[in-house]
């Protein structure tokens, strides 16, 4: 098959995928999205012959307008425009698992400080507050006071961009130090890892501890529900614990707890995976691209049978 790799800037996770395309005989069409013009109606040339595309962009919006533009055409992309619409906006993600019954933390959204004050004095000290375009833990805030609040409020209002207008604000959920990732395909999990942090923020990207962690069967009845909810594809898909979890540093007894429960706080639509498959012992391309190969076998005996 024939891939077309959209991307801004080759990372490692790219090259991991890149590597596996090739050593499968699989040609590969890289798109830098930086030199490309879009035209209405007619796709630009270097999409000719390309069986499917992984969207791999860094600015989200590039990736929402691009992906439109290759759902305009009929060119298969993953993640579609759909998916990639609900991921990129925390607030429509979080609208997204609520309406498909996932839990999910309790948040609100207001558009004046007035009423974002009103919903943090609801949900009381500590809560958080994000920017409901973001990745990698930047510009979210753990509010602690009164003062805190009305200070990063303030900043927040002053910011040039509309986004910052907007004010999504989420209760602070005690999770047990970590979180839990989950790289899933159409909601099947390919691999999970924890991140741990003293910090409050476990993201990777800032510096968290990551350990393979096995999913239990209500973990991965979550991961499939949010997966639908966002309309599936390759994501990541970020729980955390909650209910009594053991103080134990086992990680074992831990996350066996028969009275531990999960929240999905996110998905996300261009995950990033190098740092999953340094730590579980799947290899994680290979199976990213067994399911980009039987997606486009699947696509291709769909339109024969439609022929």
């Amino acid at each position: 098959m024939n891939v077309g790799l959209l991307y801004s800037r080759i990372r490692r996770d790219e090259k991991l995928l890149l590597s596996e395309l090739r050593d499968r005989g699989h040609e590969v069409t890289k798109i830098d999205v930086r030199k490309e013009q879009f035209d209405l109606t007619e796709a630009p040339a270097v999409f000719d012959d390309v069986d499917i595309v992984v969207d791999r962009c860094l600015a989200t919006s590039r990736s929402l307008y691009i992906t439109r533009f290759l759902q305009s055409y009929d060119i298969p992309v993953v993640n579609s425009h759909e998916t990639a619409a609900i991921c990129a906006d925390k607030a429509q993600n979080s609208l997204a698992l609520a309406d498909a019954g996932v839990p999910t933390p309790n948040t609100k959204v207001a558009f004046t400080i007035d009423s974002a004050m009103e919903i943090v004095e609801e949900f009381g000290y500590p809560c958080v507050l994000k920017p409901v375009v973001g990745s990698w833990g930047r510009l979210m805030a753990k509010i602690d006071s009164e003062a805190a609040a009305e200070a990063i409020l303030e900043h927040k209002a002053t910011l040039g961009s509309y986004e910052h207008k907007v004010f999504y604000i989420q209760e602070f959920v005690e999770k047990p130090g970590r979180d839990i990732r989950v790289l899933a395909v159409d909601g099947e999990p390919i691999a999970a890892m924890t991140r741990s942090s003293d910090h409050w923020l476990t993201n990777a990207a800032k510096g968290a501890d990551s350990s393979a962690f096995e999913l239990d069967d209500r973990a991965k009845e979550l991961v499939k529900q949010a997966s639908n909810a966002v309309g599936g594809g390759l994501l990541g898909i970020d729980l955390m614990e909650t209910g009594e979890v053991s103080e134990s540093g086992d990680s074992e007894a831990r996350q066996t707890a028969s009275d531990v429960d999960y929240t999905v706080h996110e998905v996300n639509h261009t995950v990033e995976f190098k740092a999953l498959n340094k730590t579980v012992d799947v290899d994680v391309p290979a199976k990213v691209v067994d399911w980009l190969e039987a997606k486009v076998e699947g696509g291709k005996q769909l339109a024969e049978a439609s022929a």
